[in-house]
C-alpha cells in the first residue's frame, strides 16, 4: 500500500486560502485523522487527494509516484461522503457488488468479500433488501462496506458518520477499527469529532486555519500539544491558560502563580518576558486534606459531565481554572478545597502561542 504525501501544497478559492502550504506524510497501511474544526481546510485536503479538486500550486504524490494531474478513476482510491452514496433501485447485495463486477473479479472472491464486510457492518439481515427502503443510517454502512469490499489501495472518509443516529455511529466506530486493523490500507480519514479521532487514528493531523498545526500520535497531541490552539481544541474542556510575567534578574527565572504555593522555577525562558501556562483540567487535583504542595481554592460551580464526572469551576487568587474530577470527589465537594497542581504536568506557551521546551520545578 502507497504512503500519500504532499508538498507545499495550496487551495484558493478567490480570496479565500483554503489550505495553505501543506507539506505532510500519510504513511503506508496507517489511519491518519484529518482533525479540526469547520472550516480549517480538511475536507478540501482530503479532495485534492482524491482528485476531485486541483491544487492551486503544490504536488501530491503516491509513494515516488506523482499524482497531481492524474484523474480520480487512477487513483486506486475508495472514498466514503457525510451523505450515503448509494445505487438507486438496487438491494443492498448488489450495491457492494456491482464495482467489484465492474473490477472482472470472479463470483467466488466477490462473495468472499461481501461477506466478510456485512458481517462485521452487520447488514447481514438487509442484503436482499432495496437500498431505498432502509433509512440514511443503513445506506451510509452500505457505502461503507462498498469502499471497503473493493480493497482500494487508499480509502479516504470525509465525515462518515457526522449523518447517522447515535446507534449507528457507535456500530460503525467500531466497525472501523476493527477493518482498518485488518485491512492495513492506507486511510485518510476527516473528522472534527476528537472522540472519531482519538479511538481510529494512529496519527493526528490536527489542522486550523488551512495548515497542519501538529502531526502526532493521540496520546502526544492530547498531552503535548505544540501550540496554544492544541491545547484548546482537544479535551472537553480545553486547557486551562494562565498568563504570568517572569520574575527579572533571577537564575534560573522564577514565575508566580497563585496555583502553586510558592514561586517556580523556569530552567530555559527563551528570552520571554511574560508566558502562559497550560494545564489540563483533569490535571487539577482534588486533595482531602492540607499538603504543603496544595493551595486552598474556592468552587465557584461544579455540574455533572458525561460519565458522571464533575467539571468544578474554581478561584484561587486572582486565577479561575477548571478542574475534572471522579463522581466520587465531585459528589462532596464543599465552597472551599485544596487543589494540587504539579509543575510536571504544565505545558509552557511563549508570547507567539507556541509551545517553549522548558522545565518548570517547585
Amino acid at each position: 500500500m502507497p504512503n500519500i504525501h504532499t508538498e507545499n501544497l495550496c487551495k484558493e478559492f478567490k480570496e479565500v486560502v483554503a489550505v495553505r502550504d501543506v507539506t505532510i506524510t500519510f504513511p503506508t497501511s496507517t489511519v491518519t485523522c484529518l482533525l479540526g474544526p469547520s472550516g480549517c481546510g480538511k475536507t478540501t485536503l482530503l479532495r485534492m487527494i482524491a482528485g476531485l479538486e486541483k491544487p492551486t500550486s503544490g504536488e501530491i504524490y503516491f509513494d515516488d509516484v506523482q499524482a497531481t494531474a492524474l484523474d480520480p478513476e487512477k487513483r486506486n482510491i475508495g472514498m466514503v461522503f457525510q451523505y450515503p452514496v448509494v445505487y438507486r433501485g438496487l438491494n443492498v447485495y448488489r450495491n457492494i457488488d456491482l464495482p467489484l463486477a465492474q473490477e472482472k473479479l470472479s463470483e467466488r472472491e466477490r462473495k468472499k468479500r461481501i461477506e466478510e464486510v456485512v458481517g462485521v457492518l452487520d447488514l447481514r439481515n438487509s442484503l436482499e433488501k432495496n437500498i431505498d427502503e432502509l433509512d440514511n443510517s443503513t445506506r451510509q454502512k452500505v457505502a461503507v462496506a462498498r469502499a471497503i469490499a473493493r480493497k482500494p489501495q487508499i480509502i479516504l472518509f470525509d465525515e462518515p458518520l457526522t449523518n447517522v443516529d447515535v446507534n449507528t455511529k457507535v456500530q460503525l466506530k467500531e466497525a472501523l477499527k476493527n477493518l482498518t486493523r485488518q485491512l492495513k490500507q492506507t486511510i485518510v480519514y476527516v473528522t472534527h469529532d476528537q472522540t472519531e479521532a482519538m479511538t481510529l487514528a494512529d496519527q493526528i493531523a490536527l489542522m486550523n486555519e488551512g495548515q497542519i498545526v501538529q502531526q502526532d500520535t493521540p496520546r502526544t497531541l492530547y498531552n503535548h500539544p505544540s501550540d496554544v490552539f492544541g491545547g484548546w481544541f482537544l479535551g472537553n474542556p480545553g486547557m486551562n491558560f494562565i498568563e504570568v510575567r517572569i520574575e527579572n534578574g533571577e537564575k534560573p527565572a522564577k514565575v508566580k502563580c497563585a496555583v502553586f504555593p510558592k514561586d517556580v522555577r523556569l530552567q530555559d525562558t527563551h528570552g520571554e518576558k511574560t508566558i502562559t501556562l497550560g494545564i489540563r483540567p483533569e490535571n487539577v487535583r482534588i486533595l482531602k486534606e492540607k499538603s504543603d504542595t496544595a493551595v486552598r481554592a474556592q468552587v465557584i460551580r461544579k455540574s455533572i459531565q458525561v460519565g458522571g464526572q464533575y467539571l468544578l469551576l474554581l478561584k484561587t487568587g486572582d486565577v479561575v481554572l477548571k478542574s475534572k474530577v471522579r463522581p466520587e470527589l465531585g459528589y462532596g465537594v464543599g465552597e472551599e478545597i485544596w487543589i494540587e497542581v504539579l509543575a510536571s504536568q504544565v505545558i509552557v506557551f511563549g508570547k507567539n502561542g507556541q509551545r517553549i521546551e522548558t522545565t518548570l520545578e517547585i
